[in-house]
């Protein structure tokens, strides 16, 4: 009697196998045969094989990772086999078409040695192979497995312009695999799953990379179809890799982009910068259009305050109206009519001046506003300090022997104006002709907006002009507040020191907001100091007497005036 040769002790196990219901042979060449006559030891011994170096297994063994990673995604997908697990078993060529021949008869046999015509495997789900890396090794597998009716699935590569085709194509060549899977499949009669993994070929295309084949053909550096070597996950967009110290290349941290740069693809290696028109998306994978800000007109804001300024303007011509249609009356004539109309008409100009500050800047605009803004306030506050001193001079004046009165004319008054404006306007003149004001676009204040706006220059000339106002407005808030328990009769003092009151408390509060703001914000701060301002002196000052030149008439009497002033 015959014994089994399935019986016979399995000396060695040279396959991998991964269990499931259905099982596919991958034969692929993992390892380097070790140089010893072939002749001798062919079918009589079991073969010997090492492991190659790293640098010329790798390009082998992406083969058996693609082919891992797509029966790990079938299987964890409840469509494409339900019910039903596929596993793969994994056996050598040793790039040698002899043991191409051989590991063919051990599959077959179901187990080392070799046992022709004889299946060792009980379990027989085994129902396709892909076989050979290369055309020669595919073709030596098949002289054997087509006696036994094994479908064999390849695809060899005749010359490297087919595989550059094959890369193009790729899409299109997807259907062909799933096509080939379904007829091979169908030999061993599993028609619900073949169905199945006909999917396969569009669901999972990476299957298709141990599907072609390679020629022994020396490939060129730059067509390399091996993954990159990694330890973790790739870098999407909006990061970029950044080496790790004392780690191999392939090992790399993904950090984001910093901020004003973006990457648009996975492992970018550096991130680019955006255009100055442009600026990143929060995800910092692409760049969107930048929008451009300033002052307009146009919105709510705007024209508020042009609104505002223009409704002023307008309401300090009517006062000055009224003073003049009065201009002899004992109230306009005993708080210096002269110095009034003055006053009246640079807080005009004052109100007006705002306008240059909104809508959008020009070269011309930012050289005026400011210097303009300068000059008419500095005619504004020193005619309340030459009305503050009049006031103190007439009372002065009053007394016998008193040389005062020479300078209680309207030459003095005009004169002390003159030199004050003269002074601002020699600083004006200095900040224009040194580091004069400029137009300018600020992309980095706020992200997604192109500021266009007016940079002062010389920040250092900018704020002397604006604290010799302030010098000014001090000095006249000090001579008011001294004066303000004269006589009734002229008590303009009190208004004064009120206007003044106002006038510093809005200056004051500005300076601080200016630092902290940007954009048009700060222009907004800066109309909106400048109406407040002007508006405080405007209501402080005239509107007192307004109120009793028009609905007080009876008090605009001159007795009235010197029971006051002797009561």
């Amino acid at each position: 009697m015959v014994k089994n040769p399935c019986h016979i002790e399995r000396r060695f196990n040279p396959t991998y196998r991964k269990e499931g219901d259905l099982i596919i042979a991958g034969f692929l060449s993992l390892f380097v045969k070790v140089q010893v006559s072939m002749d001798k030891v062919f079918f009589k011994m079991c073969p010997f094989w090492i492991y190659a170096l790293p640098t010329s297994m790798f390009k082998q063994y992406h083969h058996f990772l693609a082919l891992q990673y797509a029966v790990d995604e079938i299987n964890k997908n409840p469509y494409l086999l339900p019910n039903t697990t596929l596993g793969y078993q994994l056996l050598n060529n040793f790039h040698l078409e002899k043991l191409a021949v051989e590991s063919s008869l051990i599959w077959l046999s179901g187990r080392g040695p070799i046992i022709p015509n004889y299946s060792c495997d009980k379990q027989s789900n085994s129902v396709a192979v892909i076989g050979g890396m290369s055309a020669t090794l595919s073709m030596a597998m098949a002289t054997i497995l087509e006696l036994y009716k094994v479908p064999q699935l390849h695809h060899i590569l005749k010359s490297i312009n087919s595989v550059n085709k094959a890369i193009d194509e790729s899409h299109e060549e997807g259907a062909q695999p799933a096509a080939e899977i379904y007829d091979i499949l169908n030999y061993k009669s599993f028609p619900d799953q073949i169905e199945a993994l006909v999917k396969v070929g569009e669901v999972y295309p990476l299957a298709q990379r141990f599907t072609i084949m390679e020629e022994d053909i020396d490939w060129p550096e730059d067509f390399n179809q091996t993954p990159t070597s990694r330890c973790n996950l790739k870098c999407g967009p909006g990061f970029k890799k950044t080496a790790l110290e004392r780690q191999p290349k392939c090992c790399y941290a993904c950090t984001p982009c910093p901020e004003g740069t973006i990457s648009n693809q996975t492992d970018a290696e550096q991130c680019l910068q955006c255009l100055e028109d442009q600026y990143p998306n929060r995800e910092r994978d692409h760049c969107l259009p930048r929008t451009r800000t300033f002052l307009a007109y146009e919105e709510l804001l705007g024209m508020t305050l042009a609104s505002a300024a223009i409704c002023f303007s307008l309401l300090t011509v009517l006062v000055l109206g009224v003073f003049v249609k009065h201009r002899d009356t004992p109230i306009v004539k005993a708080n210096n009519r002269s110095l009034s109309y003055t006053l009246l008409v640079s807080l005009t100009l004052c109100f007006l001046c705002s306008l240059l500050f909104i809508g959008h800047p020009t070269t011309a605009t930012c050289l005026l506003r400011q210097t303009t803004f300068a000059v008419v306030f500095t005619v504004a506050v020193s005619s309340i300090l030459a009305k503050t001193i009049t006031v103190v001079l007439a009372f002065r004046a009053t007394r016998p022997g008193s040389r005062l009165r020479s300078w209680l004319g309207s030459a003095a008054s005009y004169s002390l104006i003159f030199t004050c404006t003269l002074i601002q306007m020699c600083l004006c003149g200095i900040w224009l002709g040194t580091s004069p004001p400029f137009l300018e676009m600020d992309i980095h204040s706020e992200p997604g907006s192109i500021i266009i706006q007016c940079n002062e220059g010389s920040l250092l000339i900018f704020y002397c002009v604006l604290g010799y106002m302030a010098l000014l407005a001090l000095a006249s808030f000090t001579v008011a507040f001294l004066a303000r328990n004269l006589p009734d009769t002229f008590n303009e003092a009190k208004f004064l020191t009120f206007s003044m009151l106002v006038f510093c408390s809005v200056w004051i509060s500005f300076l601080p907001s200016y630092q902290s703001s940007k954009g048009k914000a700060i222009v907004a701060l800066e109309v909106f100091a400048i109406l407040t301002s002007s508006a405080g002196i405007l209501t402080c000052i005239f509107v007192p007497k307004c109120f009793v030149i028009l609905l007080r008439s009876d008090q605009n009497t001159l007795g009235i005036l010197k029971k006051k002033a002797n009561p």
